[in-house]
């Protein structure tokens, strides 16, 4: 069983995370290349949160090719190109955590290959036998 590690005396966790996240010995590992807000048809949406849900909807069908969900995320990373836009992230990555919450860091970076993309997630997942 996976257990959320967030001890006194840390300051609680800005949003819906965990601090720690323990996996017992056993557990498969899962881990995803950073997914960008791009449709199998090529399409990019203009928008954070369009771009977000393109991200979160391909990492489910890799977990789901490894008999996995988000309920199986232990780390989650996200990456935007503006402050502005974490609410519209955050909006869309809360739509798919679970208890116990994975760990979560969401960083400003300057740009990715290519102009017209706005974020990248990637995952880690691990299912606990």
């Amino acid at each position: 069983m996976k257990k959320s590690i967030n001890p006194t005396g840390v300051r609680k966790p800005f949003g819906n995370y965990s601090h720690g996240l323990y996996v017992p010995p056993g557990a498969g590992l899962l881990v995803t290349s950073g997914q960008l807000g791009i449709g199998p048809d090529e399409t990019i949406p203009r928008s954070v949160k369009g771009q977000a849900e393109l991200c979160f909807e391909a990492i489910a069908k890799i977990l789901a090719e490894a008999d996995m969900s988000f309920e199986d995320a232990i780390r989650i990373t996200g990456y935007v190109t503006m402050r502005e836009d974490f609410p519209a992230y955050m909006e869309v990555r809360d739509r798919y955590i679970s208890d116990p919450k994975p760990v979560s860091t969401l960083l400003v970076v300057s740009g990715f290959t290519r102009a017209e993309f706005l974020v990248e997630v990637e995952v880690t997942a691990a299912k606990v036998p």
